[in-house]
This record gives structure tokens, sequence and C-alpha cells, in this order.
């Protein structure tokens, strides 16, 4: 089989995008993945995998395997006092837990990196270990909506944003993990390399065209489906602010748009009123815990945001037609 003999300085005096890879314990694999193949298919000529147009290197100060959350073993391949200059420096997160155990050379790193004045990348939870290490002071960061109340126990005072999938804030890149990795690591290839390379990797993984950093995060587990950006944005928030709703005016605010401008979208696109569409929400919520769980009605009550148990019962009768099950009355039914 042929293969390619040319030395690799010659290779890799192409490359135009530089990035480093620092993988926490138990790190998202596929995060890591579609990031690192986007790099790769950049220019992937006859599908050797090779750094022709982007470079990437694995950084360790123990040269010992990165284990994922799923189990696989990934070997770095560059020690940290070998480490050249990078365009850019990523963390790649993961399990929630393993956050606060980052090996101190790898934070001493970011931290010399990031006053030398390298951008840093925080993927998955890689923003949490971005904000541990010190280095998102003053800057906005991107986590995905299933982590927001886990930054925000972790984070006081720091309000992450969680209705986009990616956000940049100046030499801070920060992303939910998942796809949105594939269309961070786009967005630096169309940068540095240029746009068509960006979607040609998109296009080989079969993700759809570029999105740029505003797009709402999908997968939100609700029936409330709209291809309205406005909207997607609205019902994240709402999904966020359960036990505490926000006012329709504080939705509207935190999205950039009039409330009237929002009540119309809701209307033409789902047929409801912003309103409407938080209360079924909360009441989803509601049913998942009458469901699941032997709380009380009280209980569920605060927990959907509702003022006492009276009101969601009422509330509940209204849109449901009969009255929310008791904690006894649910044991018979599971009996």
């Amino acid at each position: 089989m042929q293969t390619d003999r040319r030395p690799v300085t010659l290779q890799l005096s192409r490359v135009r995008l530089r990035v480093g890879f620092i993988l926490a314990r138990r790190f998202t694999l596929c995060a890591f993945a579609n990031f690192v193949d986007v790099l790769r298919l950049a220019a992937d000529d006859g599908d050797r995998s090779r750094p022709i147009l982007c470079a990437w290197s694995i950084l360790s100060a123990s040269m010992e395997p990165v284990h994922s959350s799923c189990g696989v073993a990934v070997e770095p391949d560059t020690r940290l006092d070998r480490a050249p200059r990078f365009d850019y420096v990523v963390v790649v997160g993961g399990l929630i837990d393993e956050i606060s155990n980052l090996e101190p050379e790898l934070v001493r790193f970011l931290q010399a990196t990031a006053a030398e004045g390298t951008p840093l990348v925080g993927v998955c939870t890689g923003a949490f270990i971005l904000h541990r290490a010190g280095l998102m002071d003053g800057r906005r960061c991107c986590v995905s909506w299933f982590h927001h109340a886990d930054f925000l126990e972790q984070f006081d005072g720091l309000m992450p944003v969680s209705d986009r999938i990616f956000v940049i804030d100046r030499d801070r890149l920060t992303c939910s993990g998942g796809a949105s990795s594939a269309h961070l690591a786009a967005h630096l290839v169309e940068r540095h390399v240029g746009i068509a390379p960006a979607r040609k990797s998109l296009q080989i993984m079969i993700f759809e065209a570029g999105a740029e950093a505003d797009k709402p995060q999908p997968g939100i587990p609700i029936e409330l489906v709209s291809s309205d950006d406005a909207i997607k944005r609205s019902l994240l928030q709402m999904r966020q602010n359960l036990e505490m709703p926000l006012t329709i005016d504080e939705i509207a605010r935190r999205i950039g748009i009039a409330r009237r401008n929002l009540e119309r979208r809701f209307g033409k696109h789902l047929g409801k009123s912003p309103k409407d569409c938080y209360v079924s929400m909360r009441l989803d919520q509601a049913d998942l815990l009458l469901r699941s769980t032997d709380q009380t009605i009280a209980a569920i009550a605060t927990s959907t945001g509702f003022c006492d148990a009276s009101h969601f019962s009422r509330t509940y009768r209204k849109h449901r037609g009969r009255a929310p099950l008791t904690p006894d009355e649910r044991v018979i039914r599971r009996g």
C-alpha cells in the first residue's frame, strides 16, 4: 500500500491552525472526537487522517492514558514541558465530580498559557475547569442546559449562558459539548483555514451547515417544538427556571426582543401564549414527579413554581381535568 513518505516537517509546513488538547479525567469522548475530527477532515486528502492544514496534540504531565466517561482511554502524545506554541488550547471536560481533579501541572500550564495570550477553549464542562482555575473572571461562558444548575451551585454569583451552542468572549471560547464541539471547531477552521474546509468537515460528519454561536442549544426534553430561534431560546429559559418562574417580560429581555414580538411569535408558531407554554411545561414536570416520586403535593408545587398546594391543584385540575394524585393514591395505583 502506498504511503506518504514526505518528512513530517514538510507536511506541517502547511498547517494554519494548531490546537493543543487537555483531557480531564473521565472527559466526554464524543465532545473530544467531534472537535478533533473537524480539524482532521478540514484537509484529509485520501482519508489518511493526517495533520495537513490543522495540527493537534494531546498534552500531559505524566503521559499516562486518560480514561473518558465511557471507559475508552486516550494516550497523550506531548509532554507539557515539550509543548510548542498553539493557536488554541482546548480543555475537554466531562463528569461533574472530576472537575476539581485536574492535575496541578495542567492547571499551572493553563494559567501560564493564558498569561502568554493564547486563547483557551472550554468544551463540555471544560468551562467549569477554566473557571475553577481562575481563568474565566469577567467573561461569559457557555454550559449545557443540562449542567446549568450544577454550574450555579459550584460558582456562586456567576451566570452562565445556556441558550447558545457556543460563546466567544475575547480570548475564551466555550461550548456545551456534543454536536456544538464540532460547530465551534468549524468556526475556528473557518477563521484560520477557510469557509470551504470548515463546511467540508461538517458535511462529511453529516452535521448541518456551520451553526452560528447564537443558535439555541437543541435537545431539551419538551414537546413544544418550533423552528423559530427566539421561541427555542425562550423555552430554554423557561426550562431552566421551573422552580422560580421568570416573568414573560424578563424572558423577552433576556433574549433581546420586545414582549409583544415574543407573544406574536408564540401565537404564530405554537398557537399558544408564552404564559400558557410556561404553565404547560411546569405541569409536565409536575406529572413526572407525580409518576416517579412520593413527594407531597406541597413539595411538588414548590419545585414547579406554584405559590402553594392549593394554587398548584387548581391549575392542575384546570389543565388536566382532574386533581393531582396524593402520595397515598399514587402508592395504591402503583400497587
